[in-house]
């Protein structure tokens, strides 16, 4: 038996990883990757084996980094079911269909522009109606449920506390006899965070698959960051400007408006409104409602208790249409617009950012971890001038960039996951991080006695 790493190694997103076993082929994760247009175009349009050969999936989370080229698998010929929790196909499906959507219509935005110079039309990626056909494919476990995606295999999803539905996956492996016990953490969430319930560490285990975005650094404690995230609210009031936050669609945006609603009702904030703009991050939102038996009872409490809802309050509305979206750009008063992507690089944030980014009275809101090359790092890094649908805007808005709001575990946690169970695994894999962050781990980890920890090169096998 054996791994081969085909995404999200050396690097964070596109997470692509595939077990070979009794002469099956079962694929942990089929993600997008993020970065320069050109080459995420080439690398999410290529697969380094044949679709039509894996078996079956199993999927961690709806994350686009971690599910969003299935559309591209299965176009390409995989046919075999897709394993994961009942809410993460929900929430896949949604993420999808966005993802088709999105693809579609920024491909037509420049296209405009593109055919104005003269120069050659892109296609999209995908299209929704690709998105629409992957969902026919899932096959939804209960956490905790024992089941079989390949021969001799025995897999579980265990909640891993990053977003609504995800998981860890914990894989019995058997081949010829011999016995493996496998634990793949996919994102690894963080202890006391808003509406999810904790990440449950691993068990007794041989070999572990494990992040390592931030392995360079503890976080703050959700408090400090909540208690930051507060006073740039405060301060961009006062200036009478505007908040506009670039956040995943599920997940971080449904932390914020938890937080905004508590920051309101019982913690000093003026009331103003607040604009979460993206369909999907709607969508998403009436899937947590749906599931909200998967809340901590910290949230449950304040539902109990405060007499107002997680995800809604009285000066929260959610847009839908396109016309609705362009009209808070016209608007000059304070306010909070939330809007997908979390890495800035497609959808309508992209129309917030450049008509915003130049009024000195905003403040651009970074509030989670930004992949190398796309516009979310470049904002965050202080860049003077951003190109964004292709013209040059003078960055003269505020940016705030507000670490311990990640939804990914710390050095800490992700120190104490590694070293969970018997503490003594044959061997760690680090993957989805950057090099600084999974050496600076690698070298704790070995420190402590854990010997075997691999940072293992794209496309490279080891075998289990």
């Amino acid at each position: 038996m054996r791994i081969s790493f085909h995404g999200a190694a050396q690097t964070v997103t596109g997470s692509q990883h595939l077990i070979e076993i009794n002469g099956s082929r079962l694929l942990l994760e089929c993600g997008l990757y993020q970065g320069r247009r050109a080459e995420a175009f080439v690398r999410n349009r290529s697969f380094k084996y044949d679709p039509r050969s894996v078996d079956a999936m199993i999927l961690s989370h709806s994350h686009i980094d971690h599910c969003g080229n299935l559309p591209n698998l299965v176009k390409q010929g995989f046919n075999g079911p897709i394993y994961l929790t009942k809410p993460a196909a929900e929430l896949t499906d949604v993420m999808l269909r966005d993802s088709g959507h999105i693809q579609e219509s920024d491909a037509e935005y420049l296209n405009k522009k593109r055919r104005a110079r003269s120069e050659p039309l892109i296609e999209p990626l995908y299209t929704q109606r690709d998105a629409e056909q992957v969902s026919d494919q899932f096959a939804a476990k209960n956490y905790g449920e024992v089941f079989e995606p390949a021969p001799g295999v025995k897999a579980r999803f265990v909640e891993a506390g990053h977003i609504l539905g995800s998981a860890a996956i914990s894989l019995e492996l058997e081949e010829k006899g011999r016995k493996v016990r496998f634990w793949f953490s996919g994102d690894i969430g963080r202890f006391q965070l808003p509406l999810l319930r904790d990440p449950i560490l691993p068990d007794e285990t041989d070999f572990l698959l494990m992040e390592s975005t931030y392995g360079d650094k503890p976080h703050r404690g959700p408090q400090l960051a909540y208690e930051e995230f507060r006073e740039v609210i405060k301060r961009t009031q006062e200036r009478g400007g505007k908040i506009i936050i670039p956040a995943f669609a599920v997940g971080r945006t449904q932390e914020l408006v938890y937080w905004l609603n508590m920051m309101m009702h019982e913690d000093g904030v003026k009331m103003m409104p607040v604009y979460v703009d993206s369909p999907l991050a709607v969508n998403a939102s009436d899937i947590f409602k749906r599931f909200s038996d998967t809340f901590d009872e910290e949230t449950r409490q304040f539902v109990r208790e405060n007499r107002h809802p997680a995800l809604d309050f009285e000066r929260l509305t959610y847009i839908r249409s396109v016309d609705e979206s362009k009209a808070l750009n016209e608007r000059r008063e304070p306010m909070v617009i939330i809007s997908a992507s979390g890495m800035a690089e497609t959808g309508r944030i992209l129309h917030h950012l450049k008509n915003n980014i130049e009024d000195p009275k905003n403040t651009i809101c970074i509030v989670s971890w930004q992949a190398p090359d796309t516009l979310g790092r470049r904002l965050a890094e202080r860049q003077k001038q951003v190109r964004i649908f292709g013209d040059v805007y003078n960055v003269r808005a505020e940016v705030s960039t507000i670490g311990g709001l990640s939804g990914h575990a710390g050095q800490d946690l992700l120190m104490q996951y590694a070293l969970a169970g018997n503490g003594k695994k044959r061997k760690v894999f680090l993957v989805h991080g950057e090099e600084r962050s999974a050496l600076i781990l690698q070298s704790k980890l070995r420190d402590v006695g854990v010997r075997q920890v691999e940072y293992p090169e794209m496309h490279t096998s080891a075998e289990l």
